[in-house]
């Protein structure tokens, strides 16, 4: 579904991307998690259309990237709620803009509301909810213009770990239930491997792809996933650290 050929991606003298190649198949959950620098950030606003590459090529479905689509939603580290809009025009906005009418748009608002566990808080401002809760809304936002493909860059990172942790649950059962395509950044090995189905390692700048992981979801032995899942994770620390 999403494919980035030879991706290089310079700011000023300073490579951020080099020769970055990785595919992504509908449907899939892929972590990127590699040292600070290294692009995963960049990777992200490149397929979500908010910059250009400066050689190779983004396809998706077959069709080269140009600028931003209604495919693709990105939620951020920070959920940039706006302090004047409670949480159901929040939801709502992207479907606003698009212009559809206010009682559909609600309803499929006040429905994602009660998907990320919001229900009851449809009328509170952003000062009023937790961090947690606003990245619920930040979540509950991107989905609301059905996207094929989430693109979450660290989305996670700003909140204490049992909230993470609940997070963490509520994208895992949302992308079960919607098949929804997510490219997922992160600096936790621990988050990339629980929630990815692949995980990507970069390389430090200039980012490329230096490991590429598939993970077991399901096999007849939960003992064998749990070293399956160790030996993963140790893998990804062993290879961090070299490429430091």
């Amino acid at each position: 579904m999403i494919a980035l050929d030879g991706v290089t991606k310079t700011f000023g003298l300073t490579p951020a991307l080099q020769n970055f190649s990785a595919s992504i198949a509908r449907g899939e959950f892929v972590s990127i998690v590699g040292p600070s620098g290294c692009g995963k950030t960049t990777v992200l606003r490149l397929i979500a259309g908010l910059m250009a590459v400066d050689a190779g090529r983004i396809l998706i479905n077959g069709r080269p990237v140009n600028g931003p689509g209604h495919d693709r939603a990105m939620v951020f580290q920070q959920p940039t709620l706006l302090p004047w809009a409670d949480v159901l025009s929040s939801v709502a906005f992207g479907l606003e803009i698009r212009g559809v009418p206010r009682a559909e748009r609600e309803a499929v608002a006040r429905d994602l509301i009660q998907t990320v566990g919001l229900e009851g808080f449809e009328r509170h401002y952003p000062r009023q909810l937790s961090g947690g809760m606003q990245q619920r809304v930040g979540l509950a936002r991107a989905l609301a213009v059905n996207p094929d493909i989430l693109l979450m860059d660290e989305p996670f990172a700003s909140v204490d770990a049992q909230t993470r942790r609940g997070l963490q649950d509520e994208l895992a059962r949302i992308q079960s239930t919607t098949h929804k395509t997510i490219v997922f950044v992160t600096h936790d090995i621990d988050e990339a491997v629980r929630l990815g189905d692949r995980v990507l390692l970069m390389s430090p700048r200039p980012g490329r792809v230096r490991d590429a992981i598939t993970v077991p979801k399901s096999r007849p032995s939960g003992e064998e996933v749990e070293a399956d899942l160790f030996a993963i994770k140790s893998r990804l620390w062993t290879e961090l650290r070299e490429g430091a």
